[in-house]
Protein backbone atom coordinates (compact mmCIF):
# COMPACT_ATOMS: atom_id res chain seq x y z
CA UNK A 1 0.00 0.00 0.00
CA UNK A 2 1.64 3.44 -0.85
CA UNK A 3 1.65 6.17 1.62
CA UNK A 4 -1.00 7.97 -0.09
CA UNK A 5 -3.42 5.03 0.68
CA UNK A 6 -2.96 5.02 4.16
CA UNK A 7 -4.55 7.06 6.67
CA UNK A 8 -3.49 10.30 7.78
CA UNK A 9 -5.18 10.50 11.07
CA UNK A 10 -3.06 6.84 12.27
CA UNK A 11 -0.40 7.23 14.78
CA UNK A 12 2.86 5.90 13.51
CA UNK A 13 3.56 2.47 14.41
CA UNK A 14 6.10 1.59 17.12
CA UNK A 15 9.39 0.02 16.63
CA UNK A 16 12.77 -0.13 15.92
CA UNK A 17 14.08 3.86 15.45
CA UNK A 18 16.28 2.32 12.17
CA UNK A 19 12.91 1.20 10.48
CA UNK A 20 11.02 4.10 8.56
CA UNK A 21 7.21 4.24 9.77
CA UNK A 22 4.44 2.76 7.50
CA UNK A 23 1.60 4.75 5.85
CA UNK A 24 -1.85 4.58 7.27
CA UNK A 25 -4.21 2.33 4.74
CA UNK A 26 -7.10 4.53 3.18
CA UNK A 27 -10.35 2.49 2.22
CA UNK A 28 -11.97 3.54 -0.80
CA UNK A 29 -16.03 2.37 -1.20
CA UNK A 30 -16.87 1.39 -5.00
CA UNK A 31 -20.11 3.02 -6.44
CA UNK A 32 -22.47 -0.33 -7.53
CA UNK A 33 -24.48 1.52 -10.06
CA UNK A 34 -25.32 -2.03 -12.19
CA UNK A 35 -28.83 -3.43 -10.98
CA UNK A 36 -28.32 -7.64 -10.00
CA UNK A 37 -29.06 -10.23 -12.92
CA UNK A 38 -32.06 -11.36 -10.94
CA UNK A 39 -34.45 -8.20 -11.75
CA UNK A 40 -34.28 -9.44 -15.16
CA UNK A 41 -36.75 -11.59 -14.73
CA UNK A 42 -39.52 -9.98 -13.51
CA UNK A 43 -38.91 -7.12 -15.56
CA UNK A 44 -39.07 -9.50 -19.11
CA UNK A 45 -42.41 -10.92 -17.60
CA UNK A 46 -43.88 -7.27 -16.83
CA UNK A 47 -42.88 -6.33 -20.81
CA UNK A 48 -44.37 -9.76 -21.92
CA UNK A 49 -47.46 -9.26 -20.06
CA UNK A 50 -47.93 -5.42 -20.96
CA UNK A 51 -47.57 -6.45 -24.66
CA UNK A 52 -50.22 -9.37 -24.17
CA UNK A 53 -52.56 -7.20 -22.39
CA UNK A 54 -51.84 -4.42 -25.51
CA UNK A 55 -52.27 -6.84 -27.93
CA UNK A 56 -55.40 -8.23 -26.49
CA UNK A 57 -57.22 -4.72 -26.46
CA UNK A 58 -56.25 -3.86 -29.85
CA UNK A 59 -57.69 -7.22 -31.08
CA UNK A 60 -60.39 -7.04 -28.95
CA UNK A 61 -63.90 -6.56 -31.11
CA UNK A 62 -67.03 -4.61 -29.92
CA UNK A 63 -69.49 -5.89 -27.83
CA UNK A 64 -73.28 -6.81 -28.46
CA UNK A 65 -76.20 -7.69 -26.96
CA UNK A 66 -78.19 -10.45 -28.74
CA UNK A 67 -81.42 -11.84 -27.06
CA UNK A 68 -83.39 -15.31 -27.24
CA UNK A 69 -86.41 -16.40 -25.74
CA UNK A 70 -84.29 -19.35 -23.86
CA UNK A 71 -80.73 -20.52 -23.48
CA UNK A 72 -80.87 -23.72 -24.48
CA UNK A 73 -77.39 -25.13 -25.72
CA UNK A 74 -75.68 -21.76 -24.23
CA UNK A 75 -73.18 -21.43 -22.04
CA UNK A 76 -70.77 -18.70 -21.41
CA UNK A 77 -67.18 -18.85 -22.00
CA UNK A 78 -67.74 -21.68 -24.23
CA UNK A 79 -70.75 -20.85 -26.91
CA UNK A 80 -68.72 -19.27 -30.02
CA UNK A 81 -70.57 -17.04 -32.30
CA UNK A 82 -69.22 -18.98 -35.86
CA UNK A 83 -69.72 -17.29 -39.58
CA UNK A 84 -69.04 -20.15 -42.15
CA UNK A 85 -67.78 -22.47 -39.37
CA UNK A 86 -64.93 -19.97 -38.49
CA UNK A 87 -65.15 -18.44 -35.02
CA UNK A 88 -65.94 -14.62 -34.82
CA UNK A 89 -67.04 -14.20 -31.25
CA UNK A 90 -67.36 -16.38 -27.68
CA UNK A 91 -70.56 -15.74 -25.74
CA UNK A 92 -69.09 -14.17 -22.25
CA UNK A 93 -72.63 -14.11 -20.11
CA UNK A 94 -76.15 -15.01 -20.09
CA UNK A 95 -78.62 -13.17 -18.36
CA UNK A 96 -82.17 -13.40 -17.58
CA UNK A 97 -84.01 -10.03 -18.51
CA UNK A 98 -86.11 -8.48 -15.78
CA UNK A 99 -89.44 -8.88 -17.29
CA UNK A 100 -88.34 -12.73 -17.60
CA UNK A 101 -89.77 -12.96 -21.14
CA UNK A 102 -86.30 -13.39 -22.71
CA UNK A 103 -82.64 -13.87 -22.04
CA UNK A 104 -79.74 -11.37 -22.68
CA UNK A 105 -77.05 -12.83 -24.34
CA UNK A 106 -73.56 -10.58 -24.27
CA UNK A 107 -70.91 -11.52 -26.78
CA UNK A 108 -67.36 -10.41 -27.18
CA UNK A 109 -66.41 -10.02 -31.14
CA UNK A 110 -63.14 -10.34 -32.86
CA UNK A 111 -62.00 -7.39 -34.42
CA UNK A 112 -62.12 -8.46 -38.12
CA UNK A 113 -65.63 -9.24 -37.32
CA UNK A 114 -66.46 -5.85 -37.21
CA UNK A 115 -68.71 -5.72 -39.57
CA UNK A 116 -71.59 -7.73 -37.55
CA UNK A 117 -72.22 -4.47 -36.30
CA UNK A 118 -74.78 -3.70 -39.08
CA UNK A 119 -78.28 -2.77 -38.07
CA UNK A 120 -79.66 -5.45 -40.79
CA UNK A 121 -77.04 -8.56 -39.02
CA UNK A 122 -78.30 -11.41 -38.27
CA UNK A 123 -78.13 -14.06 -35.15
CA UNK A 124 -79.57 -17.83 -34.46
CA UNK A 125 -78.59 -20.31 -32.29
CA UNK A 126 -77.75 -23.67 -34.82
CA UNK A 127 -78.83 -26.96 -32.55
CA UNK A 128 -79.98 -30.23 -33.72
CA UNK A 129 -83.38 -28.94 -35.94
CA UNK A 130 -86.11 -30.99 -37.89
CA UNK A 131 -88.56 -29.56 -40.25
CA UNK A 132 -90.15 -29.45 -43.72
CA UNK A 133 -86.68 -29.01 -44.86
CA UNK A 134 -84.71 -31.79 -43.46
CA UNK A 135 -82.61 -32.24 -40.72
CA UNK A 136 -80.28 -29.81 -39.56
CA UNK A 137 -77.40 -28.84 -37.24
CA UNK A 138 -76.25 -32.74 -36.54
CA UNK A 139 -72.74 -31.68 -36.18
CA UNK A 140 -73.57 -29.96 -32.97
CA UNK A 141 -74.33 -33.27 -31.51
CA UNK A 142 -71.46 -33.19 -30.34
CA UNK A 143 -69.08 -29.97 -30.77
CA UNK A 144 -72.08 -28.42 -29.22
CA UNK A 145 -74.40 -25.44 -30.15
CA UNK A 146 -73.00 -21.83 -31.38
CA UNK A 147 -74.29 -18.91 -32.26
CA UNK A 148 -74.54 -18.52 -36.02
CA UNK A 149 -73.97 -15.20 -37.94
CA UNK A 150 -75.10 -13.15 -41.10
CA UNK A 151 -73.31 -10.03 -41.95
CA UNK A 152 -75.47 -7.25 -42.55
CA UNK A 153 -75.20 -4.63 -45.29
CA UNK A 154 -76.77 -1.52 -43.70
CA UNK A 155 -74.09 1.45 -42.88
CA UNK A 156 -75.46 1.73 -39.68
CA UNK A 157 -74.30 -0.04 -36.19
CA UNK A 158 -76.56 -1.25 -33.59
CA UNK A 159 -75.45 -2.67 -30.53
CA UNK A 160 -77.88 -4.90 -29.12
CA UNK A 161 -79.74 -7.51 -31.43
CA UNK A 162 -83.05 -9.91 -31.75
CA UNK A 163 -82.16 -13.50 -32.84
CA UNK A 164 -83.81 -15.71 -34.53
CA UNK A 165 -85.85 -18.65 -33.78
CA UNK A 166 -84.94 -20.46 -36.89
CA UNK A 167 -81.93 -20.22 -39.13
CA UNK A 168 -82.70 -18.23 -42.27
CA UNK A 169 -83.21 -20.27 -45.45
CA UNK A 170 -81.56 -17.77 -47.34
CA UNK A 171 -78.10 -16.00 -46.40
CA UNK A 172 -76.87 -12.98 -47.65
CA UNK A 173 -73.90 -14.47 -49.23
CA UNK A 174 -76.43 -17.04 -51.84
CA UNK A 175 -76.37 -15.95 -55.02
CA UNK A 176 -79.77 -15.55 -56.67
CA UNK A 177 -83.21 -13.53 -56.64
CA UNK A 178 -86.08 -13.01 -54.49
CA UNK A 179 -89.42 -12.72 -55.62
CA UNK A 180 -92.96 -12.36 -53.98
CA UNK A 181 -95.77 -14.30 -54.77
CA UNK A 182 -99.22 -12.95 -54.00
CA UNK A 183 -101.97 -15.85 -52.88
CA UNK A 184 -105.71 -16.43 -51.22
CA UNK A 185 -103.87 -18.54 -48.56
CA UNK A 186 -100.81 -20.06 -47.42
CA UNK A 187 -101.83 -23.63 -48.30
CA UNK A 188 -99.42 -26.91 -47.11
CA UNK A 189 -96.59 -23.87 -48.17
CA UNK A 190 -93.97 -23.62 -45.12
CA UNK A 191 -90.18 -21.68 -44.74
CA UNK A 192 -87.45 -24.28 -46.91
CA UNK A 193 -90.98 -25.75 -49.31
CA UNK A 194 -89.08 -26.25 -52.49
CA UNK A 195 -89.25 -24.56 -55.92
CA UNK A 196 -89.41 -26.85 -59.08
CA UNK A 197 -88.78 -25.71 -62.66
CA UNK A 198 -89.66 -28.70 -65.24
CA UNK A 199 -89.57 -30.87 -61.77
CA UNK A 200 -86.11 -29.68 -60.81
CA UNK A 201 -85.64 -27.90 -57.87
CA UNK A 202 -83.74 -24.76 -58.43
CA UNK A 203 -85.37 -22.71 -55.03
CA UNK A 204 -87.23 -22.57 -51.79
CA UNK A 205 -89.73 -20.76 -50.17
CA UNK A 206 -87.62 -18.07 -47.64
CA UNK A 207 -90.29 -16.89 -45.97
CA UNK A 208 -94.32 -15.17 -46.13
CA UNK A 209 -96.56 -12.83 -44.06
CA UNK A 210 -100.15 -12.16 -44.24
CA UNK A 211 -101.14 -8.86 -46.03
CA UNK A 212 -101.73 -6.13 -43.85
CA UNK A 213 -105.79 -6.09 -44.93
CA UNK A 214 -105.72 -9.84 -44.46
CA UNK A 215 -107.06 -10.79 -47.91
CA UNK A 216 -104.19 -12.60 -48.60
CA UNK A 217 -100.81 -13.46 -47.77
CA UNK A 218 -97.28 -12.42 -49.51
CA UNK A 219 -94.75 -15.29 -50.10
CA UNK A 220 -91.02 -14.92 -50.73
CA UNK A 221 -89.61 -17.58 -52.78
CA UNK A 222 -85.39 -17.28 -53.75
CA UNK A 223 -84.38 -18.95 -56.72
CA UNK A 224 -80.75 -20.03 -56.94
CA UNK A 225 -78.32 -19.07 -59.48
CA UNK A 226 -78.25 -19.47 -62.31
CA UNK A 227 -81.72 -20.59 -62.21
CA UNK A 228 -82.89 -17.20 -61.93
CA UNK A 229 -82.90 -16.14 -65.79
CA UNK A 230 -85.27 -18.31 -66.18
CA UNK A 231 -88.05 -16.40 -64.08
CA UNK A 232 -89.18 -13.93 -66.82
CA UNK A 233 -92.58 -11.10 -66.85
CA UNK A 234 -94.82 -13.95 -68.33
CA UNK A 235 -93.87 -16.78 -65.93
CA UNK A 236 -96.70 -18.16 -64.07
CA UNK A 237 -96.67 -19.93 -60.58
CA UNK A 238 -98.58 -22.07 -59.20
CA UNK A 239 -99.17 -24.47 -56.10
CA UNK A 240 -97.57 -28.05 -56.96
CA UNK A 241 -98.16 -29.42 -52.76
CA UNK A 242 -99.64 -32.58 -52.18
CA UNK A 243 -102.51 -34.11 -54.50
CA UNK A 244 -104.46 -31.92 -56.30
CA UNK A 245 -107.38 -34.76 -56.94
CA UNK A 246 -110.90 -32.77 -58.44
CA UNK A 247 -114.39 -34.72 -59.33
CA UNK A 248 -116.55 -32.36 -61.69
CA UNK A 249 -118.63 -32.70 -64.24
CA UNK A 250 -115.41 -33.61 -66.60
CA UNK A 251 -114.74 -36.62 -64.37
CA UNK A 252 -112.12 -36.95 -62.07
CA UNK A 253 -108.31 -35.49 -62.14
CA UNK A 254 -105.42 -36.20 -60.31
CA UNK A 255 -102.22 -34.47 -60.59
CA UNK A 256 -98.88 -34.61 -58.36
CA UNK A 257 -95.22 -33.33 -58.84
CA UNK A 258 -93.08 -35.41 -57.06
CA UNK A 259 -93.10 -37.37 -53.58
CA UNK A 260 -91.42 -34.28 -51.97
CA UNK A 261 -94.37 -32.02 -52.55
CA UNK A 262 -96.63 -34.85 -51.77
CA UNK A 263 -94.72 -35.03 -48.51
CA UNK A 264 -93.64 -31.54 -47.93
CA UNK A 265 -95.61 -29.09 -49.96
CA UNK A 266 -93.73 -26.75 -53.27
CA UNK A 267 -94.13 -24.22 -55.94
CA UNK A 268 -93.76 -24.71 -59.70
CA UNK A 269 -93.46 -22.08 -62.61
CA UNK A 270 -93.35 -22.15 -65.97
CA UNK A 271 -94.04 -19.69 -68.85
CA UNK A 272 -97.07 -20.58 -71.54
CA UNK A 273 -95.35 -21.93 -74.43
CA UNK A 274 -92.10 -21.39 -73.28
CA UNK A 275 -92.54 -17.43 -73.84
CA UNK A 276 -90.96 -16.48 -70.62
CA UNK A 277 -90.33 -12.60 -72.17
CA UNK A 278 -88.13 -10.50 -70.72
CA UNK A 279 -85.74 -11.65 -66.91
CA UNK A 280 -87.80 -10.50 -64.08
CA UNK A 281 -86.17 -8.32 -61.63
CA UNK A 282 -85.43 -8.83 -57.92
CA UNK A 283 -88.36 -8.76 -55.90
CA UNK A 284 -90.78 -8.69 -59.02
CA UNK A 285 -94.55 -9.60 -57.62
CA UNK A 286 -96.59 -12.32 -59.90
CA UNK A 287 -100.20 -14.41 -58.93
CA UNK A 288 -99.36 -17.60 -56.90
CA UNK A 289 -101.82 -20.12 -58.51
CA UNK A 290 -103.79 -22.80 -56.84
CA UNK A 291 -102.98 -25.60 -59.68
CA UNK A 292 -101.53 -25.67 -63.27
CA UNK A 293 -104.30 -25.22 -65.20
CA UNK A 294 -105.87 -22.41 -63.95
CA UNK A 295 -102.01 -20.58 -64.48
CA UNK A 296 -101.56 -22.07 -67.42
CA UNK A 297 -104.84 -20.68 -69.04
CA UNK A 298 -105.10 -17.24 -71.19
CA UNK A 299 -106.12 -14.38 -69.64
CA UNK A 300 -109.23 -14.11 -69.55
CA UNK A 301 -110.37 -10.28 -69.92
CA UNK A 302 -113.39 -9.11 -68.34
CA UNK A 303 -116.30 -10.37 -67.09
CA UNK A 304 -119.68 -10.63 -66.82
CA UNK A 305 -122.17 -12.21 -64.70
CA UNK A 306 -125.93 -13.47 -65.99
CA UNK A 307 -128.56 -14.29 -64.11
CA UNK A 308 -130.83 -17.76 -65.06
CA UNK A 309 -133.84 -19.24 -63.27
CA UNK A 310 -134.59 -22.63 -63.63
CA UNK A 311 -137.91 -24.39 -62.99
CA UNK A 312 -136.37 -28.03 -62.13
CA UNK A 313 -134.04 -29.35 -59.33
CA UNK A 314 -130.48 -27.93 -59.37
CA UNK A 315 -129.45 -31.60 -57.56
CA UNK A 316 -125.51 -31.64 -58.65
CA UNK A 317 -124.95 -28.25 -59.98
CA UNK A 318 -122.52 -26.79 -57.29
CA UNK A 319 -120.49 -23.33 -57.16
CA UNK A 320 -117.99 -23.81 -59.66
CA UNK A 321 -118.96 -25.85 -62.29
CA UNK A 322 -118.26 -24.97 -66.14
CA UNK A 323 -120.40 -22.90 -68.48
CA UNK A 324 -119.85 -23.92 -71.10
CA UNK A 325 -120.99 -23.38 -75.15
CA UNK A 326 -120.85 -26.83 -77.38
CA UNK A 327 -117.83 -27.69 -75.33
CA UNK A 328 -115.86 -24.86 -75.01
CA UNK A 329 -116.14 -23.54 -71.09
CA UNK A 330 -116.62 -19.91 -71.17
CA UNK A 331 -116.99 -19.16 -67.26
CA UNK A 332 -118.39 -20.91 -63.78
CA UNK A 333 -120.95 -20.86 -61.53
CA UNK A 334 -121.05 -18.33 -58.80
CA UNK A 335 -124.08 -19.21 -56.90
CA UNK A 336 -127.13 -20.99 -56.58
CA UNK A 337 -130.74 -20.22 -54.49
CA UNK A 338 -134.13 -20.41 -54.22
CA UNK A 339 -136.82 -17.63 -54.23
CA UNK A 340 -140.35 -17.62 -54.53
CA UNK A 341 -142.25 -15.98 -57.49
CA UNK A 342 -145.29 -14.08 -56.09
CA UNK A 343 -146.63 -13.41 -59.64
CA UNK A 344 -146.78 -17.18 -60.71
CA UNK A 345 -146.97 -18.18 -57.35
CA UNK A 346 -144.44 -20.59 -57.76
CA UNK A 347 -140.55 -21.70 -56.62
CA UNK A 348 -137.97 -20.47 -58.96
CA UNK A 349 -134.43 -21.51 -58.31
CA UNK A 350 -132.06 -18.29 -59.78
CA UNK A 351 -128.06 -19.13 -60.87
CA UNK A 352 -125.60 -16.45 -61.04
CA UNK A 353 -122.55 -17.65 -63.31
CA UNK A 354 -120.19 -15.27 -64.43
CA UNK A 355 -118.80 -15.75 -68.26
CA UNK A 356 -115.72 -14.53 -70.22
CA UNK A 357 -116.87 -12.84 -73.72
CA UNK A 358 -113.12 -12.81 -74.51
CA UNK A 359 -112.98 -16.76 -74.53
CA UNK A 360 -115.07 -16.64 -77.79
CA UNK A 361 -113.76 -13.75 -79.17
CA UNK A 362 -109.66 -15.28 -78.78
CA UNK A 363 -110.76 -18.67 -80.38
CA UNK A 364 -112.64 -16.86 -83.18
CA UNK A 365 -109.28 -14.65 -84.10
CA UNK A 366 -110.67 -11.64 -83.20
CA UNK A 367 -108.63 -8.89 -81.45
CA UNK A 368 -109.05 -5.86 -79.20
CA UNK A 369 -111.85 -5.03 -76.71
CA UNK A 370 -115.27 -4.44 -76.55
CA UNK A 371 -117.44 -1.98 -74.48
CA UNK A 372 -120.14 -3.77 -72.16
CA UNK A 373 -122.93 -1.57 -73.77
CA UNK A 374 -121.43 -3.86 -77.35
CA UNK A 375 -121.49 -7.06 -75.58
CA UNK A 376 -124.85 -6.61 -73.97
CA UNK A 377 -126.33 -5.62 -77.39
CA UNK A 378 -124.66 -8.69 -79.04
CA UNK A 379 -125.67 -10.89 -75.94
CA UNK A 380 -129.00 -9.31 -76.56
CA UNK A 381 -129.11 -10.22 -80.36
CA UNK A 382 -127.91 -13.77 -79.54
CA UNK A 383 -131.12 -14.40 -77.41
CA UNK A 384 -133.18 -13.35 -80.22
CA UNK A 385 -131.22 -16.01 -82.61
CA UNK A 386 -132.24 -18.60 -79.65
CA UNK A 387 -129.17 -18.74 -77.31
CA UNK A 388 -130.56 -20.57 -74.25
CA UNK A 389 -129.15 -22.03 -71.32
CA UNK A 390 -129.88 -25.61 -70.37
CA UNK A 391 -128.82 -28.14 -67.62
CA UNK A 392 -126.67 -30.89 -68.41
CA UNK A 393 -125.28 -34.21 -66.52
CA UNK A 394 -121.81 -34.02 -67.21
CA UNK A 395 -121.24 -37.24 -65.34
CA UNK A 396 -123.86 -40.47 -64.71
CA UNK A 397 -120.99 -41.80 -62.28
CA UNK A 398 -121.01 -38.66 -60.13
CA UNK A 399 -124.13 -37.21 -60.61
CA UNK A 400 -122.45 -33.79 -62.10
CA UNK A 401 -124.32 -30.81 -63.41
CA UNK A 402 -123.17 -28.13 -65.73
CA UNK A 403 -124.58 -24.99 -67.28
CA UNK A 404 -124.79 -25.22 -71.31
CA UNK A 405 -125.23 -22.63 -73.93
CA UNK A 406 -126.81 -23.11 -76.83
CA UNK A 407 -128.75 -21.83 -79.75
CA UNK A 408 -132.48 -23.46 -79.39
CA UNK A 409 -134.46 -22.41 -82.82
CA UNK A 410 -137.67 -23.99 -81.68
CA UNK A 411 -137.78 -22.50 -78.54
CA UNK A 412 -140.04 -19.57 -77.28
CA UNK A 413 -139.01 -15.79 -78.30
CA UNK A 414 -137.86 -14.09 -75.56
CA UNK A 415 -136.35 -10.48 -75.44
CA UNK A 416 -133.57 -9.54 -72.25
CA UNK A 417 -133.88 -6.46 -70.58
CA UNK A 418 -130.68 -4.59 -70.82
CA UNK A 419 -131.19 -2.17 -67.43
CA UNK A 420 -131.39 -5.29 -65.41
CA UNK A 421 -128.08 -5.50 -63.57
CA UNK A 422 -127.19 -8.96 -63.53
CA UNK A 423 -128.93 -9.68 -67.03
CA UNK A 424 -131.38 -12.69 -67.25
CA UNK A 425 -130.83 -14.99 -69.80
CA UNK A 426 -133.72 -16.93 -70.63
CA UNK A 427 -133.38 -21.07 -69.84
CA UNK A 428 -134.54 -24.47 -71.52
CA UNK A 429 -135.79 -27.33 -70.00
CA UNK A 430 -133.51 -30.37 -69.94
CA UNK A 431 -134.23 -33.28 -72.45
CA UNK A 432 -134.29 -35.51 -69.40
CA UNK A 433 -136.72 -33.51 -67.62
CA UNK A 434 -138.78 -33.65 -70.43
CA UNK A 435 -139.08 -37.25 -70.97
CA UNK A 436 -139.96 -37.22 -67.76
CA UNK A 437 -143.02 -34.78 -67.86
CA UNK A 438 -144.03 -37.06 -70.70
CA UNK A 439 -143.77 -40.00 -68.75
CA UNK A 440 -145.63 -38.03 -66.05
CA UNK A 441 -148.59 -37.42 -68.49
CA UNK A 442 -148.57 -40.80 -69.87
CA UNK A 443 -148.76 -42.04 -66.25
CA UNK A 444 -151.72 -39.40 -65.23
CA UNK A 445 -153.87 -41.09 -68.69
CA UNK A 446 -153.05 -44.38 -67.05
CA UNK A 447 -154.71 -43.61 -63.96
CA UNK A 448 -157.80 -42.71 -65.94
CA UNK A 449 -158.68 -46.03 -67.26
CA UNK A 450 -161.46 -47.86 -65.60
CA UNK A 451 -159.22 -50.95 -64.80
CA UNK A 452 -162.15 -52.78 -62.68
CA UNK A 453 -164.48 -52.26 -65.70
CA UNK A 454 -161.94 -53.69 -68.08
CA UNK A 455 -161.33 -56.72 -65.83
CA UNK A 456 -165.00 -57.42 -65.51
CA UNK A 457 -165.27 -57.61 -68.85
CA UNK A 458 -161.72 -59.06 -68.63
CA UNK A 459 -163.63 -61.98 -66.45
CA UNK A 460 -166.57 -62.52 -69.38
CA UNK A 461 -164.05 -62.69 -71.68
CA UNK A 462 -162.06 -65.11 -69.90
CA UNK A 463 -165.71 -67.45 -69.37
CA UNK A 464 -166.34 -67.50 -73.25
CA UNK A 465 -162.99 -68.24 -73.64
CA UNK A 466 -163.24 -71.68 -71.89
CA UNK A 467 -166.43 -72.67 -73.06
CA UNK A 468 -165.01 -72.24 -76.37
CA UNK A 469 -162.08 -74.47 -75.33
CA UNK A 470 -164.31 -77.20 -73.74
CA UNK A 471 -165.73 -77.26 -76.86
CA UNK A 472 -162.80 -77.63 -78.84
CA UNK A 473 -161.00 -80.14 -77.04
CA UNK A 474 -163.92 -82.21 -78.03
CA UNK A 475 -163.76 -81.54 -81.88
CA UNK A 476 -160.14 -82.80 -81.04
CA UNK A 477 -161.03 -85.44 -79.66
CA UNK A 478 -163.44 -86.69 -82.05
CA UNK A 479 -160.80 -85.52 -84.99
CA UNK A 480 -158.56 -87.97 -83.30
CA UNK A 481 -160.54 -90.85 -83.03
CA UNK A 482 -162.57 -90.52 -86.96
CA UNK A 483 -160.29 -88.53 -89.00
CA UNK A 484 -156.98 -89.34 -88.02
CA UNK A 485 -156.54 -92.98 -89.13
CA UNK A 486 -157.63 -91.89 -92.28
CA UNK A 487 -155.05 -89.45 -92.74
CA UNK A 488 -152.84 -91.92 -91.14
CA UNK A 489 -153.35 -94.38 -94.15
CA UNK A 490 -153.33 -91.32 -96.86
CA UNK A 491 -150.20 -90.56 -95.75
CA UNK A 492 -148.55 -93.84 -95.90
CA UNK A 493 -149.84 -93.91 -99.89
CA UNK A 494 -148.41 -91.05 -100.23
CA UNK A 495 -144.91 -91.41 -98.71
CA UNK A 496 -145.28 -94.72 -101.43
CA UNK A 497 -145.42 -92.39 -104.15
CA UNK A 498 -143.14 -91.01 -103.21
CA UNK A 499 -140.33 -93.78 -102.81
CA UNK A 500 -141.50 -94.60 -106.35
CA UNK A 501 -141.25 -91.80 -107.72
CA UNK A 502 -137.49 -91.09 -106.06
CA UNK A 503 -136.40 -94.56 -107.42
CA UNK A 504 -137.76 -93.75 -110.83
CA UNK A 505 -135.69 -90.13 -110.74
CA UNK A 506 -132.18 -92.20 -109.12
CA UNK A 507 -129.15 -91.97 -111.62
CA UNK A 508 -129.23 -96.05 -112.24
CA UNK A 509 -132.79 -96.51 -112.88
CA UNK A 510 -133.48 -97.86 -115.87
CA UNK A 511 -135.80 -94.69 -117.07
CA UNK A 512 -132.69 -92.18 -116.72
CA UNK A 513 -130.34 -94.63 -118.66
CA UNK A 514 -133.23 -94.92 -121.42
CA UNK A 515 -133.60 -91.00 -121.44
CA UNK A 516 -129.43 -90.66 -121.92
CA UNK A 517 -129.51 -93.29 -124.41
CA UNK A 518 -132.54 -91.22 -126.60
CA UNK A 519 -130.87 -87.78 -125.94
CA UNK A 520 -127.89 -89.13 -127.43
CA UNK A 521 -129.31 -90.68 -130.37
CA UNK A 522 -131.29 -87.25 -130.66
CA UNK A 523 -128.16 -85.21 -130.70
CA UNK A 524 -126.29 -87.33 -133.49
CA UNK A 525 -129.64 -86.94 -135.38
CA UNK A 526 -129.03 -83.73 -135.37
CA UNK A 527 -125.60 -83.59 -136.15
CA UNK A 528 -126.17 -85.00 -139.61
CA UNK A 529 -129.56 -82.80 -140.07
CA UNK A 530 -126.99 -79.75 -139.62
CA UNK A 531 -124.90 -81.70 -141.70
CA UNK A 532 -127.24 -82.30 -144.83
CA UNK A 533 -128.02 -79.04 -144.03
CA UNK A 534 -124.83 -77.03 -144.73
CA UNK A 535 -124.47 -79.55 -148.25
CA UNK A 536 -127.70 -78.69 -149.53
CA UNK A 537 -126.70 -74.80 -148.80
CA UNK A 538 -123.77 -74.63 -150.99
CA UNK A 539 -125.40 -77.51 -153.56
CA UNK A 540 -129.23 -76.69 -153.78
CA UNK A 541 -129.69 -78.33 -156.84
CA UNK A 542 -128.30 -81.75 -155.67
CA UNK A 543 -132.26 -82.05 -154.55
CA UNK A 544 -133.01 -82.21 -158.32
CA UNK A 545 -129.47 -84.09 -159.83
CA UNK A 546 -128.17 -85.11 -156.67
CA UNK A 547 -124.65 -85.90 -155.71
CA UNK A 548 -122.24 -85.63 -158.12
CA UNK A 549 -120.53 -89.19 -157.14
CA UNK A 550 -123.60 -91.14 -157.48
CA UNK A 551 -123.88 -90.26 -161.21
CA UNK A 552 -120.59 -91.30 -161.82
CA UNK A 553 -121.43 -94.28 -160.27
Amino acid sequence: MSEEDQPKDRPAPSGPPDQSPLPRPRVVRRREWLPSLIWLIPIVAALVGITLVARIILERGPEVVLTFKTAEGLEAGKTAVKYKDVQIGLVTSLRLARDRSHVRVLVQFNKEAQSFTAQDSRFWVVRPRLDTSGISGLNTLLSGAYIGADAGVSTETAGEFTGLETPPIVTRDDSGKQFLLRANDVGSLDVGSPVYFRRVKVGQVAAYELDGDGRGVTIRVFINAPYDKFVGMNTRFWQASGIDAQLSASGFTLRTQSLATILLGGIAFQAPDDAMGPVAKENAAFTLAQDESSAMKEPDGPSQTLLMYFNQSLRGLTPGAPVDFRGVVIGEVKSIGVEFDRAEREFRMPVLVQVYPDRLRRRAGESGTESRATQQERLRFLAEKGLRAQLRNGNLLTGQVYVALDFFPKAPPAKIDLSKNPIELPTVANSLDEIQSQVQEIATKLNKVPYEQIAGDLRTTLASLNKTLTTTEQTVSRINNDVTPELAAAMKDVRKTVNSAERTLADDSPLQQDMRQTLQELTRAAGSVRVLTDYLERHPESLLRGKPDDGKK
